[in-house]
């Protein structure tokens, strides 16, 4: 069921009217609930995948218990560890990446694919996360940053949580464990900043996201040899606020579904379009699963503290991994080194900014020389963007390459209402860029101003029920 959808709104009133009034005598009958409310939530989509999340969960649990068990014995610590990580990892690579490195190494080497070696499994929605989510939780109790969870019933609650379990926030031990370690009790002023920043979400979504959805797929469908050049530019920009738009919708929506239930998880995306280098870009963009890279990957490497060659290897194995990490296609890990790239001027020759406040955080516009990073890092990102999209390498290079040499006329019914929206989200994400969300600080605003734009929302998102489109980051 996805979040916005009739189904989900019937399912999340179930859940929060009995969480609050039927299990709410404890801790254990809060997180038992919850665990079966996730878990019905999962199966809702596929019931045969169920088994991998009760899995994730089980091996990562017994891993950390495990590691904890073994203090003495160094070899047996790496041991849990491993069966913890490896056991995820394994499932990941079955399921994800099997059929994509068989069909790679047979064109590469074999002239071709011998199809009885595919196994052509169905991807079970979410894995990428809930999977890194356990091992993130082996990694951590094997270095000593939190302690073993001792409870199955708190870990897979921990594991299965339903807000994040299908495109995250990825969450980590340390900040979601203990807040199912104690009885939760409703806050007022905690739920009412969860549904504005649902409304947000939802807005971002059903308004921004899949207007935008509408025109690209139909430029990338009509082929990008067909189209003019103004087209392509106008469809790559509008992409990069498609994916904005639907991943941080959803984590809005993600974010403030939890709040709800009283529980508060980690921030996902703090405006990254307002960003003035790659480097701020990817501390704003998709924030706990570049997060999960730097601890569990870049420092391990020796991050930045080897030598500007070695920090350039590390970012370039981060950014390589991160982009496989999204899909099982060359075009990905391709997006993903193009970013490392992005790093190697101010790795090499660059220094560090001083300051990393809000751009222009006092100011009502932001300067020219910071509008001009501005766009100049939005350019750069939506670049990358174009390998995201394309099916294949060489569909993004045409892409790229049609942009400036003009190959075609068509602009495929272009319309002009999908940046009316884009302009909407921008303004108002600018007014309140200091907050965690851009309806976190409404309350120096009167209150009918308040009630009017949770109106005009509303009337959008209603106008625009009837797209109902994926998630991007379903496919991850």
């Amino acid at each position: 069921m996805l979040f916005n959808s009739t189904e989900f709104l019937v399912f999340g009133l179930a859940a929060l009217t009995l969480h609050w009034y039927a299990f709410s005598g404890s801790a254990r009958r809060q997180n038992a609930f919850l665990l079966a409310a996730s878990w019905f939530f999962y199966a809702w989509w596929d019931w045969r995948f169920l088994g991998l999340l009760i899995l994730a969960g089980a091996t990562s649990f017994a891993a950390g218990l495990g590691v904890a068990h073994s203090e003495e014995n160094t070899r047996a610590r790496r041991g849990w560890f491993l069966f913890g990580v490896l056991t995820n990892l394994g499932v990941l690579a079955l399921f994800k990446y099997y059929d994509f490195f068989v069909r790679s190494f047979s064109e590469a080497f074999l002239g071709g694919i011998d199809g009885g070696l595919l196994l052509n499994l169905a991807l079970p929605v979410g894995v990428s996360f809930y999977s890194f989510q356990a091992i993130g939780y082996c990694a951590d109790v094997f270095l000593g940053r939190v302690p073993a969870e001792k409870s199955p019933l708190r870990h897979f609650t921990f594991i299965s949580f339903f807000p994040q379990l299908l495109a995250g926030p990825i969450g980590r031990s340390g900040n979601l464990s203990p807040q199912f370690a104690e009885r939760r009790t409703f806050d007022a002023a905690l739920a009412t900043d969860g549904l504005r920043q649902i409304l947000w979400g939802l807005f971002k979504k059903t308004v921004v996201a899949d207007n935008c959805a509408a025109v690209v797929d139909a430029v990338w469908a009509g082929g990008a040899g067909n189209a003019s050049p103004g087209t392509l530019v106008a469809a790559a920009v509008l992409y990069s606020f498609q994916i904005y738009g639907d991943f941080s919708g959803y984590s809005d929506m993600a974010i403030g579904t939890a709040k709800l239930f009283g529980v508060r998880l980690g921030d996902n995306f703090l405006f990254p379009y307002f960003s003035r280098d790659p480097q701020e870009f990817w501390r704003r963009w998709h924030i706990s699963l570049n997060t999960w890279f730097r601890d569990f990957v870049y420092i391990p490497l020796g991050g930045s503290r080897a030598g500007k060659l070695r920090t350039l290897r590390n970012l370039f194995v981060v950014f390589g991994l991160s982009g496989l990490w999204h899909g099982a296609n060359w075009t990905f890990v391709c997006w993903g080194l193009f970013h490392a790239l992005l790093f190697v001027p101010r790795t090499l020759f660059g220094r560090k900014r001083k300051s990393t406040a809000v751009v222009a955080e006092n100011a009502a516009l932001p300067s020219l020389s910071e509008l001009a990073r501005l766009v100049a890092t939005f350019v750069a990102v939506t670049i990358g963007w174009v390998f995201f999209r394309a099916p294949t390498l060489g569909d993004a290079f045409a892409f790229l390459g049609n942009c400036v040499v003009p190959a075609g006329t068509e602009t495929f019914g272009f319309c002009g209402t999908p940046f009316l929206f884009i302009g909407m989200m921008l303004v108002v994400e600018w007014i309140q860029r200091r907050g965690t969300h851009a309806l976190y600080r409404v309350f120096p605003f009167p209150r009918p101003v308040r009630w009017a734009l949770y109106g005009l929302f509303l009337f959008f998102i209603f106008q625009n029920d009837g797209m109902q489109e994926n998630f991007i980051y379903f496919r991850f």
